[in-house]
């Protein structure tokens, strides 16, 4: 009798769940257009609100807690017109408004590149290998990109979340192209986790659930994955003590970096993502909360209460934030920001069009009172790792006589900041001449010749062991920015052992630049770690 009634009961199980299954794979669901355009409103209101709250913060705690009053009135929000924050996303859509949706990712690049505002980090090496004809997604790529980790597509990837209402496989695609221009592996995830964390937080509001739905767009073996998990664990263990839970991040990836090894300064994407989610979870919803933690979470500390302020954004509305934050924002609602075409109303009213356009795509319909979304379960991103098993061993700066080598007339190069009025002496050891040489001996699986992107920037042939990598060129002078002490060539996953890195000086130079100089000034040595983390445990869990 037992095994008849089995029988019978688990076809009809089966059924039901098959058909529970197609239902939540086709689960359309509707959302007036007033509604909507108020959610993308309030995304991008967030953004203006988070990056300006935090903006005098930034980087001022590394390693440590931002502990100082955080000064703030509304009416700062003015200061987002000169956000990369959201300068940067904002010239991704002029480059649909000029090229349509599927633009190649080689377009996007070139008119960021182009633009006339400045760029650090992971944007500026893609900005320079657009120039050094380096294209998506190499241009992006850890072999072309030591900035590969950090944060940059996070910060400029808000677009993609607020326009794919529901739709994170959508967002997923998106974020595949543009944010290999300027990143990879850690760095991309974190464009796809936020634009997940939006695309969710149109039809939820349990900031937990939207958290570990967005989740589910980026491999869960990726290091980023891990952090944000262990934010979650950490907010369990810690509920109403987020400074604890800190102090174990930190002390478990606070240090996991490539850009900037060997200092207490940290762009990374995870631990920088992981920082949002702190600011959502102790948030509880509540705008000033929630800044505030992201914020005093320190490192980049304007971009991380920028992203979750965001969330809230779309999660209430611009309606539902406070009303003097809803007037600061309208007051600037025409105000173009730097360098683009675009204001806030504007941003509403293209995200709001490319919403629509994107859900119709996509199996939904619209109307002009409302949208019907076909909403997407989340796929997971392929999995990428950047740097494996990498870590930071040692720097060594170029006037160490004792590990470098150098034949010709390499000459000290000191200089005087503009704004300190600090005279920064033997800065830099350079060359023009066809011919010399610098060589630098290490031991190690990896290593970064650091110089000077300057306008009288020149040539250089690369040589590792003896064998030709590739030339180099150390010309820059775009959007009125030179850097120093950047990144020339880098390699890495090499055999444990000594290396020799050597530039030669070609005497070459492209026709923007004022001379034929290469400027060296340090070489960065890296390991490989047989295990980072994997057997970390919290103090809690001993």
């Amino acid at each position: 009798m037992k095994k008849y009634l089995l029988t019978l009961i688990l076809p009809a199980i089966v059924l039901a769940l098959a058909s529970c299954s197609t239902k939540q794979a086709t689960d359309t669901r509707t959302i007036s257009t007033e509604v909507l355009k108020d959610k993308i409103a309030g995304g991008w209101a967030g953004k203006m609100i988070g990056v300006t709250y935090g903006a005098p913060t930034e980087f001022r705690a590394q390693g440590k807690t931002y502990e100082d009053p955080i000064k703030w009135v509304s009416s700062d929000v003015k200061g987002s017109i000169w956000q990369d924050d959201i300068y940067v996303q904002l010239t991704f859509l002029m480059t649909m408004d000029r090229y349509g949706m599927d633009a190649p990712a080689k377009k996007y690049q070139e008119l960021f590149a182009k633009a006339g505002y400045q760029l650090w980090h992971a944007n500026v090496q893609a900005r320079k290998n657009y120039f050094d004809s380096i294209f998506p997604p190499q241009s992006g790529h850890p072999d072309y990109n030591l900035h590969a980790d950090d944060i940059d597509f996070q910060i400029e990837a808000d677009y993609i979340g607020f326009m794919c209402p529901g739709m994170p496989q959508t967002a997923n695609q998106i974020a595949d192209k543009i944010g290999h221009i300027m990143n990879y592996g850690d760095g991309v995830y974190g464009g796809v986790f936020v634009a997940a964390l939006y695309a969710e937080a149109y039809f939820e509001n349990d900031i937990p659930k939207i958290i570990d739905k967005a989740l589910l767009s980026i491999p869960a073996e990726s290091d980023y994955a891990k952090a944000v998990q262990d934010v979650i664990l950490l907010h369990r263990q810690y509920p109403a003590d987020w400074r604890a839970a800190w102090a174990e991040l930190e002390a478990k990836w606070g240090k996991d970096h490539i850009c900037g090894a060997g200092s207490t300064f940290n762009i990374d994407a995870k631990l920088n993502g992981a920082y949002i989610v702190m600011g959502l979870l102790y948030g509880e919803g509540d705008p000033v909360k929630t800044m505030e933690v992201s914020t005093r979470c320190g490192q980049d500390s304007d971009c991380n209460p920028s992203n979750a302020m965001a969330v809230l954004g779309v999660i209430k509305g611009l309606s539902g934030l406070p009303q003097e934050y809803q007037e600061a924002v309208k007051a600037i609602g025409d105000s173009l920001f730097i360098n683009t075409t675009y204001s806030f109303n504007k941003a509403v009213d293209k995200t709001l069009e490319y919403a629509r356009k994107l859900a119709v795509e996509n199996g939904g319909e619209a109307t002009e009172t409302e949208l019907k979304v076909k909403v997407q379960q989340p796929q997971t991103f392929a999995l990428e790792i950047a740097f494996p098993k990498l870590v930071f061993d040692s720097k060594s700066g170029v006037f160490d006589k004792e590990v470098w080598e150098m034949k010709g007339d390499w000459n000290s190069y000191s200089y005087i900041n503009p704004w300190s009025k600090k005279e920064h002496k033997d800065q830099a050891r350079f060359s023009g001449t066809a011919g010399d040489e610098i060589s630098f001996t290490f031991e190690g699986t990896g290593v970064s010749l650091s110089g000077n992107w300057f306008k009288d920037g020149g040539k250089a042939d690369i040589f590792v062991d003896g064998q030709f990598k590739r030339t180099v060129d150390c010309y820059f002078n775009f959007a009125n920015q030179q850097h120093e002490n950047m990144n020339l060539f880098h390699i890495i996953n090499m055999p444990e052992g000594k290396h020799t890195i050597k530039a030669v000086v070609k005497g070459e130079k492209r026709a923007e630049s004022s001379g034929t100089n290469v400027y060296i000034t340090e070489a960065v040595v890296f390991k490989t770690a047989d295990k980072i983390n994997e057997n970390y445990k919290f103090s809690f869990q001993k």
